[in-house]
């Protein structure tokens, strides 16, 4: 058995913290062999609520749960963690638009980074809370020496989306299809590129030969899921988040598949697809030995570039909304 990590965890006591700490403590992410320290940071209204998740986590018995902390101080949360969970973010409320929304969390983010230059020395943060990509740039830019590359936001989720919709329209299951990667932002815009994705090792368009279903449905779908469950279920995906954060963090901690890659947004600096510098894009990577390689061979068409583009385009403009905020 390996000595514990410390996993830190913000807006514990939501609906994708709540999902997500049962996932974890069962070994879901790190395997079998590596036990944990939860370390749980919540709003300080939040810490009763807190109090009972962590009975429930102790009732469960985990053995490979070697220890809960909670607190609503980022910097203790954070001190000594070795991968963060940063979670906790206002939700988008009636009326909202998207800019409403990066401000709002913007803030919350400034802090977080600042939180994480302080108190972790060796970490890698993956931003779920949304907008996650433009609250990744701003954690960066707070978090000083902390490396780039180690402040991720999540696209993961898009990415399993798109193989669910891959597998279902084949009559596959999701495991069947690889090379599934998501470009540009978390958004409506994001390109999900369907024509290097694999399934059962064959070209996903000579399996699905049908230019019009990938075109009116699945680049259609794919980016417009989540509205479709908050449609559907009253409120926005948690559960499906929580297993994506899951997926990413295990990833980087157990490595890509020989021939695979995923999607993570990182820092771009301007080399990869035509992306412009300074902002948290999605790109196709691979992990190896815990370090991050973005995979920049992949050649597309010229509709293909321009989708690409158009949600880097996204990006920066979402950057300059919060200009302020990133010193």
């Amino acid at each position: 058995m390996n000595a514990p990590i410390n996993v830190a965890v913000t807006g514990a006591a939501g609906n994708i913290g709540y999902a997500l700490l049962f996932r974890l403590a069962s070994g879901s992410c790190y395997g079998p062999n590596q036990p944990i320290r939860l370390q749980l940071l919540e709003i300080t209204p939040a810490l009763k609520a807190l109090e009972g998740v962590v009975m429930e986590l102790n009732d469960g018995a985990f053995p490979l749960l070697h220890g809960i902390d909670i607190t609503d101080d980022a910097n203790v949360a954070f001190n000594g963690a070795n991968h963060a969970f940063l979670v906790g973010a206002r939700p988008r409320g009636p009326g909202m638009v998207r800019a409403d929304l990066i401000r709002a969390n913007g803030p919350i983010f400034v802090g977080q980074g600042q939180a994480l230059q302080k108190a972790a020395d060796d970490i890698q943060a993956l931003v779920v809370g949304n907008p996650a990509n433009t609250n990744a740039l701003i954690a960066i830019h707070s978090a000083g020496d902390v490396p780039r590359d180690r402040i991720h936001a999540m696209t993961r989720l898009d990415e399993n989306r798109a193989k669910s919709q891959l597998a279902s329209k084949a009559g596959v299951t999701p495991g069947q299809v690889t090379r599934m990667a998501i470009y540009g932002n978390h958004s409506p815009s994001m390109f999900p590129d369907y024509n290097h994705a694999l399934i059962g090792g064959k070209p996903a368009t000579d399996v699905i030969d049908d230019e019009a279903w990938f075109q009116e449905h699945f680049m259609k779908k794919v980016p417009t899921r989540g509205k479709a469950i908050i449609q559907a279920r009253g409120a926005s995906s948690a559960a499906s988040a929580a297993s994506a954060a899951v997926d990413h963090m295990a990833t980087l901690w157990h490595g890509t598949p020989d021939g695979d890659y995923t999607s993570i947004s990182l820092y771009q600096d301007g080399s990869h697809y035509g992306i412009p510098e300074g902002i948290v894009c999605s790109v196709p990577c691979t992990v190896r030995n815990r370090v991050v390689t973005v995979v920049d061979d992949v050649q597309h068409v010229a509709w293909a570039e321009g989708k690409i583009a158009v949600s880097a385009d996204d990006l920066v403009n979402e950057r300059a909304a919060v200009a302020d905020l990133l010193g």
